[in-house]
């Protein structure tokens, strides 16, 4: 069953909607559950860290047997260098499938650890396919993993991680997925799509707040892992060898954020798991993207490649917009949005995620025609070369 729309809350306190791809708005008992102190060594503590990882788990299918969580400190970013760091070896090679901005971090990630790599670079339009993977990996033999954005947040796009997979693993290669901005709303049942660890964080789509990732990998790749790391503290075979040893976590945890997770969970769970949680934000997707073509703009990607997690517009060519002014318009409506991050054209993002539903999202259609008329734009169509563009690398 799916959550009643009308069972989420306003922001409280004069809060705006944040429609961004994480930090996101949260519900009241998620904000309420850090004002309680805990004491990272305490039986308590420790409990909620072993029911922590055990739902997130189970999140994951019934071939969760043959896995385990790591959470680890920090931001995603941290958990996502700590994936690279601990399973590519020091002697290894990836393939880094990127199509925009995330892609190409895990790459400079790549360069900081001294881990050759070859990257497959689609621009900010189109998915890497299978067809392209299985090419790369047949012409090099040296590489031993493939590296994957499920939902890459520049643009919004959502990855196709199925014929990835099927591609990497014909080729006796291994995966490993950055499902950063996906997990929790999309289905990742690796007995669908078969990878060797994926990494997310807790201010994503389970609506927690920020301050740890975790990464759910297949017992044996955390095994291999040990003495991998070039790093003392992002080290996961060191975190999960001394969790699982003493249900603690190495360093100093976010003991707050830890507790808030824990009631996003449970309601969660309430939602309908990741079937019910994805349901609401495709509605919510589908609200907005409608309302929003209705005023004039445009989306960077066909809709087949929409993702129910964020949106990606085209800025209006009408020289009356300006996205900084579009921007304080909205906020000041209690809807903060998101600048873009192409390289081909002015645009920004509208997330669909977080303590949100199709009529906040009406609402947030409703407040960007009134900012249009404000700023006196009376077309919201992008320029015509941004939409050649798209049609080009589209055929």
């Amino acid at each position: 069953m799916g959550a009643d729309p009308q069972k989420i809350e306003a922001p409280r306190l004069g809060e705006p909607y944040l429609l961004t791809p994480g930090p996101l708005t949260t519900s009241f008992p998620v904000k309420e559950a850090m004002l309680r102190d805990w004491g990272s060594w305490d039986d308590d503590f420790r409990a909620m860290t072993a029911e922590m990882r055990a739902r997130l788990l189970a999140m994951i299918g019934d071939a969760s047997a043959g896995f385990d969580c790591v959470p680890m400190q920090g931001s995603g970013t941290f958990a996502v260098e700590a994936m690279l760091g601990s399973f590519i070896p020091k002697d290894g090679k990836a393939l880094l499938l990127a199509n925009g901005a995330y892609g190409k971090r895990a790459a400079q990630t790549l360069e900081y650890l001294g881990r050759d790599h070859v990257v497959i670079d689609k621009g900010d339009f189109l998915p890497p396919r299978g067809a392209e993977v299985a090419q790369a990996l047949s012409a090099d033999p040296a590489i031993t993993y493939v590296v994957a954005i499920h939902c890459e947040t520049s643009s919004g796009i959502l990855n196709p991680l199925a014929e990835i997979s099927e591609a990497t693993y014909a080729a006796g290669r291994k995966l490993l997925v950055d499902s950063m901005s996906a997990f929790g709303a999309i289905p990742l049942d690796p007995s669908e799509i078969r990878y060797e660890a994926m990494v997310s964080s807790a201010n994503k789509c389970i609506e927690g707040v920020p301050g740890f990732g975790f990464v759910i990998a297949r017992v044996e790749e955390l095994e291999a892992a040990k003495g991998n790391s070039n790093s003392l503290s992002l080290d996961l075979h060191a975190q999960w060898s001394h969790m699982n040893k003493t249900g603690q976590w190495r360093f100093t945890p976010p003991t707050h954020v830890v507790a808030a997770f824990m009631e996003a969970l449970r309601a969660h769970e309430a939602e309908g798991g990741v079937a019910g949680r994805g349901a609401r934000y495709t509605a919510n997707r589908d609200k907005v993207v409608a309302g929003m073509r209705s005023l004039g703009f445009e989306t960077l990607l066909d809709d087949r490649w929409l993702s129910p997690i964020i949106v990606t517009f085209f800025c209006p060519a009408d020289p009356a917009f300006s996205f900084d002014r579009f921007y304080e318009l909205m906020k000041a409506k209690g809807f903060i949005i998101y600048p873009g991050k192409l390289t081909v054209a002015d645009s920004f993002r509208i997330g669909c995620i977080g303590q949100m539903d199709p009529h906040v999202m009406a609402d947030v259609v409703t407040a960007a025609k009134v900012c249009l008329s404000d700023m006196g734009v009376e077309n919201a169509a992008p320029p015509a070369a941004a939409l050649k563009e798209r049609e080009r690398l589209a055929a």
